[in-house]
Protein backbone atom coordinates (compact mmCIF):
# COMPACT_ATOMS: atom_id res chain seq x y z
CA UNK A 1 0.00 0.00 0.00
CA UNK A 2 2.90 2.33 0.81
CA UNK A 3 6.59 2.16 1.65
CA UNK A 4 6.93 -0.36 4.47
CA UNK A 5 3.21 -1.18 4.44
CA UNK A 6 1.72 -4.40 3.10
CA UNK A 7 -1.94 -5.41 3.11
CA UNK A 8 -2.48 -9.16 3.42
CA UNK A 9 -5.91 -10.44 2.46
CA UNK A 10 -6.90 -13.32 4.73
CA UNK A 11 -9.24 -16.02 3.41
CA UNK A 12 -11.79 -16.81 6.12
CA UNK A 13 -15.42 -17.69 5.54
CA UNK A 14 -17.39 -17.38 2.34
CA UNK A 15 -16.74 -14.46 -0.01
CA UNK A 16 -20.08 -12.80 0.70
CA UNK A 17 -20.99 -9.61 2.58
CA UNK A 18 -21.40 -10.20 6.31
CA UNK A 19 -22.35 -7.84 9.13
CA UNK A 20 -19.62 -7.51 11.74
CA UNK A 21 -21.92 -9.09 14.30
CA UNK A 22 -21.63 -12.37 12.33
CA UNK A 23 -17.85 -12.56 11.96
CA UNK A 24 -16.87 -14.38 15.18
CA UNK A 25 -17.43 -17.94 13.84
CA UNK A 26 -14.79 -17.24 11.16
CA UNK A 27 -12.09 -16.07 13.55
CA UNK A 28 -10.64 -19.57 14.05
CA UNK A 29 -9.93 -19.83 10.32
CA UNK A 30 -8.61 -16.28 10.33
CA UNK A 31 -6.31 -17.12 13.27
CA UNK A 32 -4.96 -20.26 11.60
CA UNK A 33 -3.94 -18.29 8.52
CA UNK A 34 -2.30 -15.52 10.56
CA UNK A 35 -0.29 -18.03 12.61
CA UNK A 36 1.05 -19.69 9.47
CA UNK A 37 1.80 -16.31 7.92
CA UNK A 38 3.69 -15.12 11.01
CA UNK A 39 5.80 -18.29 10.99
CA UNK A 40 6.83 -17.58 7.40
CA UNK A 41 7.14 -13.82 7.86
CA UNK A 42 8.26 -13.03 11.43
CA UNK A 43 6.83 -9.97 13.18
CA UNK A 44 8.02 -8.20 16.32
CA UNK A 45 4.67 -6.82 17.44
CA UNK A 46 0.95 -7.10 16.67
CA UNK A 47 -1.45 -4.17 17.05
CA UNK A 48 -5.02 -5.45 16.95
CA UNK A 49 -8.00 -3.22 16.31
CA UNK A 50 -11.45 -4.24 17.61
CA UNK A 51 -12.12 -7.23 19.84
CA UNK A 52 -12.18 -9.99 17.21
CA UNK A 53 -8.75 -8.99 15.94
CA UNK A 54 -7.68 -8.91 19.59
CA UNK A 55 -8.78 -12.53 19.91
CA UNK A 56 -6.61 -13.46 16.91
CA UNK A 57 -3.64 -11.56 18.35
CA UNK A 58 -4.03 -13.29 21.73
CA UNK A 59 -4.02 -16.71 20.06
CA UNK A 60 -0.95 -15.82 17.99
CA UNK A 61 0.86 -14.63 21.11
CA UNK A 62 0.00 -17.85 22.92
CA UNK A 63 1.47 -19.92 20.07
CA UNK A 64 4.37 -17.77 18.84
CA UNK A 65 5.09 -15.48 21.82
CA UNK A 66 4.68 -12.32 19.71
CA UNK A 67 3.65 -9.42 21.98
CA UNK A 68 0.45 -7.61 21.05
CA UNK A 69 -1.56 -4.53 21.86
CA UNK A 70 -5.19 -3.64 21.31
CA UNK A 71 -7.32 -0.64 20.44
CA UNK A 72 -10.89 -1.69 21.13
CA UNK A 73 -12.62 1.33 19.49
CA UNK A 74 -15.75 0.17 21.34
CA UNK A 75 -16.31 -2.03 24.36
CA UNK A 76 -18.97 -4.71 24.51
CA UNK A 77 -20.14 -3.89 28.03
CA UNK A 78 -20.52 -0.20 27.20
CA UNK A 79 -22.40 -1.04 24.02
CA UNK A 80 -24.70 -3.48 25.83
CA UNK A 81 -25.34 -0.90 28.55
CA UNK A 82 -26.57 1.67 26.03
CA UNK A 83 -28.17 -0.53 23.38
CA UNK A 84 -29.57 -3.39 25.42
CA UNK A 85 -31.34 -5.96 23.24
CA UNK A 86 -30.53 -3.94 20.12
CA UNK A 87 -26.92 -5.06 20.49
CA UNK A 88 -26.60 -8.05 18.17
CA UNK A 89 -23.04 -9.02 19.03
CA UNK A 90 -22.71 -12.48 20.65
CA UNK A 91 -22.51 -12.73 24.43
CA UNK A 92 -19.03 -14.30 24.12
CA UNK A 93 -17.73 -10.85 23.25
CA UNK A 94 -17.47 -9.78 26.89
CA UNK A 95 -15.50 -12.87 27.96
CA UNK A 96 -13.19 -12.49 24.95
CA UNK A 97 -12.61 -8.83 25.78
CA UNK A 98 -11.76 -9.79 29.37
CA UNK A 99 -9.16 -12.24 28.11
CA UNK A 100 -7.67 -9.66 25.75
CA UNK A 101 -7.42 -7.11 28.56
CA UNK A 102 -5.57 -9.67 30.71
CA UNK A 103 -3.16 -10.82 28.02
CA UNK A 104 -2.45 -7.69 25.96
CA UNK A 105 0.97 -6.13 26.41
CA UNK A 106 -0.54 -2.69 25.90
CA UNK A 107 -4.01 -1.21 25.53
CA UNK A 108 -4.64 2.00 23.61
CA UNK A 109 -7.48 3.99 25.18
CA UNK A 110 -8.70 6.68 22.81
CA UNK A 111 -9.83 9.05 25.55
CA UNK A 112 -10.11 9.37 29.31
CA UNK A 113 -13.60 7.84 29.32
CA UNK A 114 -12.31 4.82 27.41
CA UNK A 115 -9.63 4.36 30.08
CA UNK A 116 -12.17 4.63 32.90
CA UNK A 117 -14.40 2.03 31.23
CA UNK A 118 -11.46 -0.37 30.89
CA UNK A 119 -10.55 0.07 34.54
CA UNK A 120 -14.07 -0.07 35.98
CA UNK A 121 -15.74 -2.63 33.69
CA UNK A 122 -12.77 -4.90 32.84
CA UNK A 123 -10.35 -4.46 35.77
CA UNK A 124 -7.56 -3.56 33.35
CA UNK A 125 -4.02 -3.05 34.61
CA UNK A 126 -3.62 0.76 34.57
CA UNK A 127 0.11 0.48 33.86
CA UNK A 128 -0.63 -1.11 30.48
CA UNK A 129 -3.18 1.50 29.35
CA UNK A 130 -1.94 4.42 27.25
CA UNK A 131 -4.26 7.20 26.06
CA UNK A 132 -3.68 7.96 22.40
CA UNK A 133 -6.58 9.63 20.56
CA UNK A 134 -7.61 9.17 16.97
CA UNK A 135 -6.34 11.77 14.54
CA UNK A 136 -7.07 13.43 11.22
CA UNK A 137 -5.06 13.88 8.06
CA UNK A 138 -4.26 17.58 7.62
CA UNK A 139 -3.71 16.94 3.92
CA UNK A 140 -7.32 15.74 3.68
CA UNK A 141 -9.18 18.29 5.84
CA UNK A 142 -8.62 22.04 5.89
CA UNK A 143 -10.86 25.14 5.90
CA UNK A 144 -12.44 26.15 2.61
CA UNK A 145 -14.12 29.58 2.41
CA UNK A 146 -17.78 29.04 3.20
CA UNK A 147 -19.00 30.71 -0.01
CA UNK A 148 -16.71 28.49 -2.11
CA UNK A 149 -17.82 25.35 -0.29
CA UNK A 150 -21.51 26.16 -0.66
CA UNK A 151 -21.11 27.05 -4.30
CA UNK A 152 -19.31 23.74 -4.92
CA UNK A 153 -22.15 21.83 -3.25
CA UNK A 154 -24.93 23.98 -4.76
CA UNK A 155 -26.13 25.06 -1.31
CA UNK A 156 -27.95 28.36 -0.64
CA UNK A 157 -25.66 31.15 0.50
CA UNK A 158 -27.87 32.89 3.05
CA UNK A 159 -29.25 29.97 5.10
CA UNK A 160 -28.08 29.03 8.57
CA UNK A 161 -26.75 25.57 7.92
CA UNK A 162 -26.37 22.77 10.48
CA UNK A 163 -24.40 19.67 9.50
CA UNK A 164 -24.81 16.16 10.89
CA UNK A 165 -22.52 13.53 9.39
CA UNK A 166 -22.06 9.89 10.33
CA UNK A 167 -23.62 6.45 10.45
CA UNK A 168 -27.37 6.26 10.26
CA UNK A 169 -28.20 4.30 13.42
CA UNK A 170 -30.41 5.38 16.35
CA UNK A 171 -27.57 5.67 18.86
CA UNK A 172 -26.01 8.49 16.82
CA UNK A 173 -28.79 10.72 18.08
CA UNK A 174 -29.76 12.37 14.79
CA UNK A 175 -33.33 12.48 16.06
CA UNK A 176 -32.19 14.89 18.78
CA UNK A 177 -30.94 17.32 16.10
CA UNK A 178 -34.20 17.11 14.13
CA UNK A 179 -36.28 17.77 17.24
CA UNK A 180 -34.14 20.78 18.10
CA UNK A 181 -35.16 22.26 14.75
CA UNK A 182 -38.76 22.04 15.88
CA UNK A 183 -37.89 24.10 18.95
CA UNK A 184 -36.01 26.67 16.87
CA UNK A 185 -38.97 26.96 14.48
CA UNK A 186 -40.85 28.79 17.20
CA UNK A 187 -38.22 31.52 16.81
CA UNK A 188 -38.45 32.74 13.20
CA UNK A 189 -35.15 34.58 13.47
CA UNK A 190 -33.42 31.34 14.44
CA UNK A 191 -34.64 29.12 11.59
CA UNK A 192 -31.97 26.86 10.15
CA UNK A 193 -31.54 24.05 7.65
CA UNK A 194 -30.14 20.65 8.59
CA UNK A 195 -27.96 18.62 6.21
CA UNK A 196 -27.64 14.93 7.13
CA UNK A 197 -24.78 13.13 5.37
CA UNK A 198 -24.65 9.36 5.68
CA UNK A 199 -26.32 6.13 4.70
CA UNK A 200 -25.67 2.97 2.75
CA UNK A 201 -25.76 4.57 -0.71
CA UNK A 202 -25.25 7.91 -2.44
CA UNK A 203 -29.03 8.32 -2.59
CA UNK A 204 -30.92 8.60 0.72
CA UNK A 205 -32.81 5.33 0.25
CA UNK A 206 -34.93 4.31 3.29
CA UNK A 207 -35.06 0.76 1.94
CA UNK A 208 -31.27 0.43 2.20
CA UNK A 209 -30.98 2.59 5.33
CA UNK A 210 -34.08 2.12 7.53
CA UNK A 211 -32.90 4.80 9.96
CA UNK A 212 -33.31 7.42 7.22
CA UNK A 213 -36.95 6.42 6.78
CA UNK A 214 -37.56 6.62 10.53
CA UNK A 215 -35.94 10.05 10.78
CA UNK A 216 -37.95 11.33 7.81
CA UNK A 217 -41.10 10.34 9.67
CA UNK A 218 -39.90 12.20 12.77
CA UNK A 219 -39.21 15.33 10.71
CA UNK A 220 -42.66 15.19 9.11
CA UNK A 221 -44.35 14.58 12.46
CA UNK A 222 -42.92 17.73 14.04
CA UNK A 223 -43.29 19.85 10.90
CA UNK A 224 -39.65 20.40 9.91
CA UNK A 225 -39.40 18.08 6.90
CA UNK A 226 -38.77 21.09 4.65
CA UNK A 227 -35.77 22.05 6.85
CA UNK A 228 -34.07 18.65 6.70
CA UNK A 229 -32.13 17.34 3.71
CA UNK A 230 -30.82 13.77 3.63
CA UNK A 231 -27.79 13.82 1.38
CA UNK A 232 -26.84 10.15 1.44
CA UNK A 233 -23.35 8.72 1.47
CA UNK A 234 -20.48 10.89 0.18
CA UNK A 235 -16.86 10.14 -0.75
CA UNK A 236 -14.23 11.33 1.69
CA UNK A 237 -12.78 13.91 -0.68
CA UNK A 238 -16.13 15.74 -0.61
CA UNK A 239 -16.48 15.87 3.17
CA UNK A 240 -14.28 18.93 3.73
CA UNK A 241 -16.69 20.92 1.57
CA UNK A 242 -19.65 19.92 3.75
CA UNK A 243 -17.77 20.70 6.97
CA UNK A 244 -16.67 24.11 5.59
CA UNK A 245 -20.12 24.97 4.23
CA UNK A 246 -21.80 24.48 7.63
CA UNK A 247 -22.16 27.16 10.29
CA UNK A 248 -22.00 24.50 12.97
CA UNK A 249 -21.40 20.75 13.11
CA UNK A 250 -23.64 18.80 15.49
CA UNK A 251 -23.03 15.29 16.83
CA UNK A 252 -25.32 14.10 19.64
CA UNK A 253 -24.90 10.34 20.10
CA UNK A 254 -26.13 8.53 23.20
CA UNK A 255 -22.60 7.28 23.65
CA UNK A 256 -19.44 7.47 21.51
CA UNK A 257 -16.16 5.63 22.21
CA UNK A 258 -14.27 8.39 20.41
CA UNK A 259 -15.89 10.00 17.36
CA UNK A 260 -13.72 11.09 14.47
CA UNK A 261 -16.19 13.49 12.80
CA UNK A 262 -15.77 16.27 15.42
CA UNK A 263 -12.04 16.33 14.63
CA UNK A 264 -12.69 16.59 10.91
CA UNK A 265 -15.19 19.43 11.41
CA UNK A 266 -12.80 21.30 13.72
CA UNK A 267 -9.98 20.82 11.19
CA UNK A 268 -12.18 22.68 8.68
CA UNK A 269 -12.67 25.57 11.13
CA UNK A 270 -16.25 24.69 12.09
CA UNK A 271 -17.41 24.85 15.73
CA UNK A 272 -18.92 21.66 17.15
CA UNK A 273 -21.86 21.07 19.46
CA UNK A 274 -21.65 17.54 20.81
CA UNK A 275 -22.98 15.22 23.46
CA UNK A 276 -20.90 15.19 26.64
CA UNK A 277 -20.07 11.50 26.21
CA UNK A 278 -16.99 9.38 25.50
CA UNK A 279 -14.37 10.86 23.24
CA UNK A 280 -16.43 13.95 22.39
CA UNK A 281 -15.81 15.20 25.92
CA UNK A 282 -12.10 14.81 25.13
CA UNK A 283 -12.00 16.51 21.73
CA UNK A 284 -14.49 19.37 22.10
CA UNK A 285 -13.65 22.08 24.63
CA UNK A 286 -16.92 23.36 26.06
CA UNK A 287 -17.26 27.14 25.54
CA UNK A 288 -13.98 27.27 23.58
CA UNK A 289 -14.26 25.18 20.40
CA UNK A 290 -18.02 24.63 20.67
CA UNK A 291 -20.41 23.33 23.31
CA UNK A 292 -21.09 20.10 25.18
CA UNK A 293 -24.66 19.16 26.03
CA UNK A 294 -26.36 16.14 27.63
CA UNK A 295 -27.39 13.44 25.11
CA UNK A 296 -31.05 13.20 24.03
CA UNK A 297 -31.76 16.77 25.10
CA UNK A 298 -33.21 18.70 22.08
CA UNK A 299 -33.95 21.78 24.18
CA UNK A 300 -30.30 22.06 25.32
CA UNK A 301 -29.15 21.73 21.72
CA UNK A 302 -31.64 24.36 20.52
CA UNK A 303 -30.38 26.78 23.16
CA UNK A 304 -26.72 26.42 22.06
CA UNK A 305 -27.64 26.68 18.38
CA UNK A 306 -29.56 29.89 19.05
CA UNK A 307 -26.58 31.30 20.96
CA UNK A 308 -24.26 30.71 18.01
CA UNK A 309 -26.74 32.08 15.48
CA UNK A 310 -27.22 35.21 17.61
CA UNK A 311 -23.49 35.82 17.89
CA UNK A 312 -21.73 35.33 14.54
CA UNK A 313 -18.49 36.61 16.03
CA UNK A 314 -18.58 33.84 18.70
CA UNK A 315 -19.10 31.27 15.96
CA UNK A 316 -16.08 32.62 14.10
CA UNK A 317 -13.84 32.64 17.17
CA UNK A 318 -14.89 29.10 18.16
CA UNK A 319 -14.14 27.89 14.65
CA UNK A 320 -10.63 29.38 14.78
CA UNK A 321 -9.98 27.88 18.21
CA UNK A 322 -11.31 24.53 17.06
CA UNK A 323 -8.85 24.41 14.19
CA UNK A 324 -6.01 25.46 16.47
CA UNK A 325 -6.87 22.69 18.94
CA UNK A 326 -6.85 19.87 16.42
CA UNK A 327 -3.68 21.15 14.78
CA UNK A 328 -2.03 21.15 18.21
CA UNK A 329 -3.21 17.76 19.51
CA UNK A 330 -4.84 15.56 16.87
CA UNK A 331 -2.81 15.45 13.64
CA UNK A 332 -1.84 12.01 12.41
CA UNK A 333 1.83 12.94 12.85
CA UNK A 334 1.28 13.50 16.58
CA UNK A 335 -0.94 10.47 17.01
CA UNK A 336 1.34 8.07 15.16
CA UNK A 337 4.36 9.40 17.03
CA UNK A 338 2.60 8.60 20.32
CA UNK A 339 1.64 5.11 19.12
CA UNK A 340 5.18 4.49 17.87
CA UNK A 341 6.46 5.34 21.34
CA UNK A 342 4.07 2.78 22.82
CA UNK A 343 5.44 0.22 20.33
CA UNK A 344 9.03 1.02 21.29
CA UNK A 345 8.31 0.77 25.01
CA UNK A 346 6.49 -2.52 24.52
CA UNK A 347 9.29 -4.02 22.45
CA UNK A 348 11.86 -2.86 25.01
CA UNK A 349 9.91 -4.54 27.80
CA UNK A 350 9.43 -7.66 25.69
CA UNK A 351 13.19 -7.82 25.02
CA UNK A 352 13.87 -7.47 28.73
CA UNK A 353 11.27 -10.13 29.51
CA UNK A 354 12.73 -12.53 26.94
CA UNK A 355 16.17 -11.87 28.37
CA UNK A 356 14.86 -12.50 31.87
CA UNK A 357 13.17 -15.70 30.71
CA UNK A 358 16.43 -16.87 29.18
CA UNK A 359 18.25 -16.01 32.38
CA UNK A 360 15.63 -17.75 34.52
CA UNK A 361 15.91 -20.80 32.28
CA UNK A 362 19.69 -20.73 32.71
CA UNK A 363 19.30 -20.39 36.47
CA UNK A 364 16.91 -23.33 36.52
CA UNK A 365 19.40 -25.46 34.59
CA UNK A 366 22.17 -24.55 37.02
CA UNK A 367 19.97 -25.42 39.99
CA UNK A 368 19.05 -28.73 38.38
CA UNK A 369 22.71 -29.54 37.75
CA UNK A 370 23.60 -28.66 41.35
CA UNK A 371 20.73 -30.75 42.72
CA UNK A 372 21.78 -33.70 40.56
CA UNK A 373 25.37 -33.41 41.81
CA UNK A 374 24.12 -33.27 45.39
CA UNK A 375 21.95 -36.34 44.88
CA UNK A 376 24.81 -38.30 43.36
CA UNK A 377 27.12 -37.23 46.19
CA UNK A 378 24.53 -38.22 48.76
CA UNK A 379 24.36 -41.74 47.35
CA UNK A 380 28.10 -42.27 47.10
CA UNK A 381 29.78 -40.15 49.81
CA UNK A 382 27.83 -40.67 53.03
CA UNK A 383 30.12 -43.43 54.29
CA UNK A 384 33.30 -41.55 53.38
CA UNK A 385 32.05 -38.40 55.12
CA UNK A 386 31.24 -40.35 58.30
CA UNK A 387 34.70 -41.99 58.28
CA UNK A 388 36.37 -38.61 57.77
CA UNK A 389 34.40 -37.19 60.70
CA UNK A 390 35.62 -40.15 62.81
CA UNK A 391 39.23 -39.43 61.90
CA UNK A 392 38.91 -35.68 62.57
CA UNK A 393 37.24 -36.34 65.93
CA UNK A 394 39.99 -38.81 66.84
CA UNK A 395 42.59 -36.20 65.95
CA UNK A 396 41.02 -33.66 68.31
CA UNK A 397 40.54 -36.31 71.03
CA UNK A 398 44.28 -37.07 70.95
CA UNK A 399 45.21 -33.41 71.25
CA UNK A 400 46.03 -32.98 67.59
CA UNK A 401 45.16 -30.17 65.20
CA UNK A 402 44.07 -29.84 61.56
CA UNK A 403 46.30 -28.39 58.87
CA UNK A 404 44.03 -27.39 55.97
CA UNK A 405 45.13 -26.24 52.53
CA UNK A 406 43.86 -25.58 49.03
CA UNK A 407 44.25 -23.21 46.06
CA UNK A 408 41.96 -20.51 44.71
CA UNK A 409 38.39 -21.18 45.73
CA UNK A 410 39.66 -24.14 47.72
CA UNK A 411 41.93 -21.75 49.63
CA UNK A 412 38.83 -19.83 50.66
CA UNK A 413 37.16 -23.13 51.58
CA UNK A 414 40.16 -24.06 53.71
CA UNK A 415 39.91 -20.79 55.62
CA UNK A 416 36.15 -21.23 55.90
CA UNK A 417 36.59 -24.76 57.33
CA UNK A 418 39.18 -23.59 59.85
CA UNK A 419 37.04 -20.63 60.91
CA UNK A 420 34.02 -22.85 61.56
CA UNK A 421 36.14 -25.12 63.80
CA UNK A 422 38.04 -22.46 65.70
CA UNK A 423 34.86 -20.47 66.11
CA UNK A 424 31.60 -22.36 65.91
CA UNK A 425 29.41 -23.91 63.27
CA UNK A 426 25.97 -24.17 64.86
CA UNK A 427 26.48 -25.18 68.50
CA UNK A 428 26.84 -22.59 71.22
CA UNK A 429 29.11 -22.84 74.24
CA UNK A 430 31.73 -25.19 72.87
CA UNK A 431 35.48 -24.83 73.05
CA UNK A 432 37.41 -23.87 69.97
CA UNK A 433 38.90 -26.67 67.92
CA UNK A 434 42.50 -26.29 66.73
CA UNK A 435 42.59 -25.85 62.96
CA UNK A 436 45.05 -23.87 60.87
CA UNK A 437 44.41 -22.79 57.29
CA UNK A 438 47.81 -23.00 55.59
CA UNK A 439 46.48 -20.58 52.95
CA UNK A 440 46.04 -17.68 55.41
CA UNK A 441 49.69 -16.58 55.84
CA UNK A 442 50.09 -14.33 52.82
CA UNK A 443 53.55 -13.11 53.86
CA UNK A 444 54.97 -16.63 53.93
CA UNK A 445 53.08 -17.77 50.81
CA UNK A 446 54.30 -14.90 48.67
CA UNK A 447 57.85 -14.92 50.03
CA UNK A 448 58.40 -18.66 49.71
CA UNK A 449 56.76 -18.98 46.31
CA UNK A 450 58.80 -16.01 45.05
CA UNK A 451 62.14 -17.08 46.50
CA UNK A 452 61.95 -20.88 46.41
CA UNK A 453 58.91 -22.09 44.51
CA UNK A 454 55.17 -22.30 44.78
CA UNK A 455 55.10 -26.10 44.68
CA UNK A 456 56.50 -26.36 48.22
CA UNK A 457 54.49 -23.68 50.07
CA UNK A 458 52.16 -26.18 51.76
CA UNK A 459 54.77 -28.93 52.21
CA UNK A 460 57.04 -26.43 54.01
CA UNK A 461 54.27 -25.55 56.47
CA UNK A 462 53.37 -29.20 57.02
CA UNK A 463 56.99 -29.98 57.83
CA UNK A 464 57.15 -26.97 60.17
CA UNK A 465 53.86 -27.24 62.09
CA UNK A 466 52.89 -30.93 62.02
CA UNK A 467 52.92 -33.04 65.17
CA UNK A 468 52.32 -36.83 65.26
CA UNK A 469 48.66 -36.51 66.29
CA UNK A 470 47.86 -33.88 63.64
CA UNK A 471 45.80 -34.38 60.50
CA UNK A 472 46.33 -32.84 57.06
CA UNK A 473 43.22 -31.94 55.04
CA UNK A 474 43.67 -30.90 51.44
CA UNK A 475 40.90 -29.49 49.23
CA UNK A 476 41.13 -29.62 45.45
CA UNK A 477 38.58 -29.93 42.64
CA UNK A 478 41.01 -31.82 40.41
CA UNK A 479 43.67 -33.34 42.69
CA UNK A 480 46.40 -32.26 40.27
CA UNK A 481 47.81 -29.15 41.99
CA UNK A 482 51.59 -29.64 42.52
CA UNK A 483 51.62 -27.89 45.92
CA UNK A 484 48.81 -30.19 47.18
CA UNK A 485 50.68 -33.24 45.89
CA UNK A 486 53.86 -32.14 47.68
CA UNK A 487 51.92 -31.45 50.91
CA UNK A 488 50.43 -34.96 50.96
CA UNK A 489 53.85 -36.45 50.12
CA UNK A 490 55.30 -34.55 53.10
CA UNK A 491 52.52 -35.93 55.33
CA UNK A 492 53.42 -39.46 54.23
CA UNK A 493 57.08 -38.88 55.08
CA UNK A 494 56.05 -37.70 58.55
CA UNK A 495 53.62 -40.64 59.04
CA UNK A 496 50.86 -38.05 59.27
CA UNK A 497 47.28 -39.07 58.52
CA UNK A 498 45.54 -37.10 55.81
CA UNK A 499 42.12 -36.56 54.28
CA UNK A 500 41.71 -35.38 50.68
CA UNK A 501 38.51 -33.61 49.60
CA UNK A 502 38.62 -34.02 45.82
CA UNK A 503 36.54 -34.07 42.63
CA UNK A 504 36.43 -35.93 39.36
CA UNK A 505 38.90 -38.84 39.34
CA UNK A 506 40.80 -37.59 42.39
CA UNK A 507 43.97 -36.89 40.42
CA UNK A 508 47.49 -37.51 41.75
CA UNK A 509 46.54 -36.59 45.33
CA UNK A 510 44.18 -39.55 45.72
CA UNK A 511 46.79 -42.34 46.21
CA UNK A 512 48.73 -40.17 48.71
CA UNK A 513 45.77 -39.61 51.09
CA UNK A 514 44.91 -41.80 54.07
CA UNK A 515 41.22 -41.20 53.28
CA UNK A 516 39.51 -39.42 50.44
CA UNK A 517 36.11 -37.92 49.72
CA UNK A 518 35.86 -37.73 45.94
CA UNK A 519 32.86 -35.78 44.61
CA UNK A 520 31.40 -37.68 41.62
CA UNK A 521 31.30 -34.68 39.25
CA UNK A 522 33.61 -33.30 36.56
CA UNK A 523 32.24 -29.74 36.45
CA UNK A 524 34.31 -27.52 38.79
CA UNK A 525 31.37 -25.42 40.10
CA UNK A 526 29.42 -28.57 40.93
CA UNK A 527 32.44 -30.04 42.75
CA UNK A 528 32.89 -26.83 44.74
CA UNK A 529 29.20 -26.72 45.72
CA UNK A 530 29.31 -30.29 47.03
CA UNK A 531 32.62 -29.68 48.80
CA UNK A 532 31.12 -26.75 50.72
CA UNK A 533 28.26 -29.03 51.81
CA UNK A 534 30.76 -31.74 52.83
CA UNK A 535 32.66 -29.19 54.94
CA UNK A 536 29.43 -28.19 56.67
CA UNK A 537 28.50 -31.83 57.22
CA UNK A 538 31.90 -32.53 58.81
CA UNK A 539 31.51 -29.51 61.09
CA UNK A 540 28.04 -30.65 62.10
CA UNK A 541 29.14 -34.23 62.80
CA UNK A 542 32.14 -33.11 64.84
CA UNK A 543 30.08 -30.70 66.91
CA UNK A 544 27.45 -33.38 67.46
CA UNK A 545 30.12 -35.72 68.82
CA UNK A 546 31.49 -33.02 71.11
CA UNK A 547 28.05 -32.21 72.48
CA UNK A 548 27.07 -35.88 72.75
CA UNK A 549 30.26 -37.80 73.61
CA UNK A 550 30.23 -41.62 73.30
CA UNK A 551 29.68 -43.74 76.45
CA UNK A 552 32.75 -44.21 78.67
CA UNK A 553 32.99 -47.90 77.83
CA UNK A 554 33.41 -47.01 74.12
CA UNK A 555 36.20 -44.59 75.01
CA UNK A 556 38.01 -47.23 77.11
CA UNK A 557 37.50 -49.80 74.41
CA UNK A 558 39.10 -47.48 71.89
CA UNK A 559 42.03 -46.92 74.22
CA UNK A 560 42.39 -50.68 74.64
CA UNK A 561 42.49 -51.22 70.91
CA UNK A 562 45.19 -48.60 70.57
CA UNK A 563 47.22 -50.23 73.41
CA UNK A 564 46.95 -53.76 72.06
CA UNK A 565 49.88 -54.96 69.91
CA UNK A 566 47.54 -56.63 67.46
CA UNK A 567 43.92 -56.01 66.56
CA UNK A 568 41.51 -58.34 68.37
CA UNK A 569 38.00 -59.25 67.31
CA UNK A 570 35.20 -57.70 69.31
CA UNK A 571 32.06 -59.73 69.91
CA UNK A 572 28.81 -58.09 70.92
CA UNK A 573 26.36 -59.58 73.35
CA UNK A 574 22.65 -59.58 72.89
CA UNK A 575 22.36 -56.23 74.64
CA UNK A 576 25.13 -54.66 72.62
CA UNK A 577 27.84 -54.87 75.30
CA UNK A 578 31.38 -55.73 74.32
CA UNK A 579 31.98 -59.29 75.55
CA UNK A 580 35.30 -60.30 77.08
CA UNK A 581 37.62 -59.65 74.18
CA UNK A 582 39.53 -56.83 75.86
CA UNK A 583 41.16 -57.57 79.22
CA UNK A 584 40.87 -53.93 80.35
CA UNK A 585 37.06 -54.19 80.26
CA UNK A 586 35.02 -56.14 82.78
CA UNK A 587 31.30 -56.21 82.37
CA UNK A 588 28.55 -57.14 84.72
CA UNK A 589 24.84 -57.22 84.46
CA UNK A 590 24.37 -53.77 85.91
CA UNK A 591 27.51 -51.84 85.12
CA UNK A 592 30.21 -51.32 82.56
CA UNK A 593 33.84 -50.81 83.53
Amino acid sequence: MANGVRVVHVPAGAAVPLPKESLLPHMAEFTSFVKEWCQRQPYDLIHANFWMSGLVAAEVKRSLQIPFGITFHALGRVRRLHQGSADRFPDQRMAIEERIVREADFIIAECAQDREDLLNLYAADPSRIKIVPCGFDSSEFWPIPQAVARSTLNLPMGDRLILQLGRMVPRKGVETVIRSLGLLRDRPDQAAHLLIVGGESERPDPNLTPEIGRLQEVARAIGVADQVTFVGQRQREALKYYYSAADVFVTTPWYEPFGITPLEAMACGTPVIGSAVGGIKFTVRDGETGFLIPPQQPDALAEKLALLFDQPHLKQVMGQQARRRVQTHFTWEQVTSAIAQVYENTLSRATVCLGQLAEIDRIDRQFEAAILAMQQARRSLSGAIAQAADRIHACFSQGGKLLICGNGGSAADAQHFAAELVGRFSRLNRAGLPAIALTADSAFLTAWSNDIGFEDVFARQVETFAQPQDLLIGISTSGRSPNLIQAFAAAQRLNLDSIALLGGTGGDVLPLATEAIVVPAADTPRVQEVQILVIHLLCDLIEARLMNPPPAWEVYEELAREAAPHPRPLSLGARGEAAGSVPLLSQGEGARG
